[in-house]
């Protein structure tokens, strides 16, 4: 029996198909603008740029995936746009503020978290081919890209929140650059939250702490945006202890 004819060539796609990678691009249109921000001296909408870019890579596999049009093509795009949002945007925003009588050694410290970040990537996908059948863990192994960027912006972030601090000695900025590199790269595990499931009787509560949530980052963006960086960093040393019992994931 003949099967019936498709209503689209092969040769046509919806446009709707294409709706994943349009966010990558976007997301890869953030990264390159926050860069010409940072070096206009406009620190603040550079960052806000590098978390759009976050909010974005956090939203495109989610919807490919529920369009179930996921593809090696659109996998590969993904990783080159982590790279430059998370790699190369957020140090040279940080080259731009902290480095201005430090130039040389500063880059030297963007040099080494890119390179991290970009072998912590290969990692990543080398292991997402090989670890296709296995079960996910609630364990990455190693601080994930998006989290690197944020992580490394502490500093910036912190000083927009309290703009009487002092700012930290172009050193120490270098040194904690090339101390999130490491920890990209380190098998240290860290939370992935994909796999966390929550009661049905403390759902509201849940929800109701996200509205919490959502209203202070709209109203204290960067003092909310600190807290949130350093409950991450305690979450890494609680995240070593728990991880004895779990197996981390390779990525």
């Amino acid at each position: 029996m003949a099967e019936p004819l498709d209503s689209e060539t092969q040769s046509d796609i919806r446009l709707i198909y294409l709706l994943p990678n349009m966010i990558t691009i976007a997301a890869i249109c953030a990264g390159l603008t926050a860069i010409r921000f940072g070096y206009e001296g406009n620190f603040e909408m550079a960052a806000r740029l590098v978390l759009a870019a976050c909010v974005l890579d956090g939203l495109d596999g989610r919807v490919a995936r529920l369009l179930k049009r996921s593809t090696a093509v659109g996998a590969e795009l993904d990783s080159l746009a982590d790279f430059v949002n998370f790699g190369v945007a957020p140090v040279l925003i940080l080259h731009s503020w902290a480095f201005q009588d430090f130039r040389n050694a500063g880059w030297i410290a963007v040099l080494f978290y890119a390179v991290c970040c970009v072998l912590r990537l290969a990692r990543f996908n080398v292991s997402g081919r090989l670890d296709t059948g296995t079960t996910p863990s609630e364990f990455f192994v190693g601080v994930p890209s998006p989290a690197g960027a944020v992580l490394v912006m502490l500093p910036m972030i912190a000083s927009f929140a309290a703009s009487d601090m002092p700012l930290p000695h172009s050193t120490v900025t270098a040194l904690y650059i090339c101390l999130i590199g490491l920890l990209m790269i380190s098998r240290i595990p860290t939370y992935s939250f994909k796999n966390i499931t929550l009661d049905r009787t403390n759902a509201k509560f849940f929800l109701l702490g996200a509205a919490i949530l959502v209203a202070a980052l709209l109203t204290y963006l960067w003092a909310t945006l600190t807290f949130l960086t350093l409950v991450y960093a305690v979450c890494l040393a609680w995240a070593y202890g728990s991880s004895r019992k779990t197996k981390p994931l390779g990525g």
